[in-house]
């Protein structure tokens, strides 16, 4: 039987030189590999009390809705400002050149849920913070924050330091 390891092709050197690129979509176009990713994300979930699931754009989305599906959850999605066409709550975090900003809805946490953040990969976690930072403003609690890959000397964890963060697969380098 493959490990989810086995799904997930390296490109060394891209985007830049020094970078070896974990590539997702691997995964996601074997049959096996999106079960076995969902499976495994899922899987993290083991007794853990929570009321939503919450993706962020646009990985967060494949492999959270599946697991909302799967486990009878809501699913809220966490999107790039000016993509939703309601009341919004937004926040702004820094990127390696720059600041970006994500945005929820903000009748789409109640005060008082437990809340599931889940992506494709933790880098340096930004994204994930300003994720969490938006459920805590609207009165949710983070329970638990699953990632499929985490490349651990990006320093993501740090981060997100003070939430409970699993991952799938561990890449020690960046």
């Amino acid at each position: 039987m493959k490990k989810l390891e086995d799904y997930v092709v390296t490109i060394p050197d891209f985007p830049e030189p020094g970078i070896m690129f974990r590539d997702v979509t691997s995964v996601i176009q074997d049959a096996e590999g999106l079960r076995l990713a969902i499976d495994s994300l899922q899987g993290l979930l083991d007794g853990i009390d929570f009321d939503v699931l919450v993706g962020a754009e646009s990985r967060g989305f494949i492999f959270g809705m599946p697991i909302a599906y799967n486990m009878h959850k809501p699913f809220v999605l966490v999107r790039k400002k000016g993509k939703l066409p309601r009341e919004t709550v937004s926040k702004e975090y820094a990127l390696e050149y720059g600041t970006a900003e994500i945005e929820m809805h903000k009748d789409a946490i109640k005060p008082g849920q437990k809340v599931v953040l889940v992506d494709d990969l933790i880098a340096t976690g930004g994204t994930m913070k300003a994720a969490a930072e938006l459920v805590e403003e609207l009165g949710g609690e983070v329970v638990k924050v699953i990632f499929l890959m985490e490349l651990a000397g990006l320093h993501g964890r740090d981060v997100l330091s003070g939430y409970d963060v699993d991952a799938v697969i561990t890449y020690e380098g960046k």
